[in-house]
């Protein structure tokens, strides 16, 4: 199991053979070997962990060959909403440990990055498409991107005083407008100013523990 960041969780019944203690939003130095020796790893961290393991089985290759297990430590964790993780470390450990992997869509956006979670958006001004359908133009208040089924669902609210949020499914969503500093991504501010984006499912998916009996 990986344990990501500075918060040291205990994991009774790992002993330091099994239990590897990273940084924050581990990478390359910290992740590749390990993604090409094993074919099962388990993430305790934030979405944004997640996130970051996610990036390395994409850059190394690995995305169907590891199947993966998700420890939550936050929680409010889009990750475990969506995909039905119990709440209380020891649950989600026995889940990721011996849990069986299904083939579930993975996300990843036009920068090389992968979204486990959720991304939001907020007081925009330009437009967008999910696939070939229109999203909004002119105005948003709050635009959110997640994982679904199909690929990823866009969830758009518009209007000040009376607010109407639409919901579209679809593969890709892509994002074209005025300069904003406003995207969260797996609960992460990112303060690059930026003017497009889009989010893609990937062509091969994720194999994930989740807590849905299939």
């Amino acid at each position: 199991m990986v344990a990501c960041g500075e918060d040291q969780h205990s994991f009774p019944g790992l002993d330091g053979e099994s239990l590897v203690r990273v940084p924050a939003r581990p990478g390359k130095a910290e992740m590749d070997l390990l993604l090409r020796k094993h074919d099962r790893v388990v993430v305790a961290g934030t979405d944004a962990d997640l996130a970051a393991v996610l990036v390395r089985l994409l850059r190394t290759d690995r995305v169907t060959g590891v199947s993966v297990g998700f420890v939550p430590t936050e929680r409010d964790s889009a990750v475990a909403a969506r995909w039905g993780l119990p709440a209380g470390t020891d649950k989600a450990l026995k889940l990721a440990l011996d849990g069986t992997a299904t083939e579930v869509p993975l996300v990843r956006d036009d920068t090389g990055g992968v979204l486990a979670g959720r991304a939001t958006l907020h007081d925009l001004r330009g437009e967008a498409y999910c696939d070939e359908h229109q999203a909004f133009a002119g105005p948003a208040a709050a635009v959110e991107v997640s994982s679904d089924a199909a690929g990823l669902v866009a969830r758009v609210t518009r209007g000040k005083l009376v607010k109407r949020t639409a919901e579209f499914h679809g593969r890709a969503f892509q994002l074209g407008c005025v300069p904003t500093t406003s995207l969260v991504s797996d609960g992460l501010a990112q303060p690059r100013e930026l003017t497009k984006r889009t989010w893609y499912r990937h062509t091969e998916d994720l194999r994930l523990v989740t807590g849905f009996i299939r």
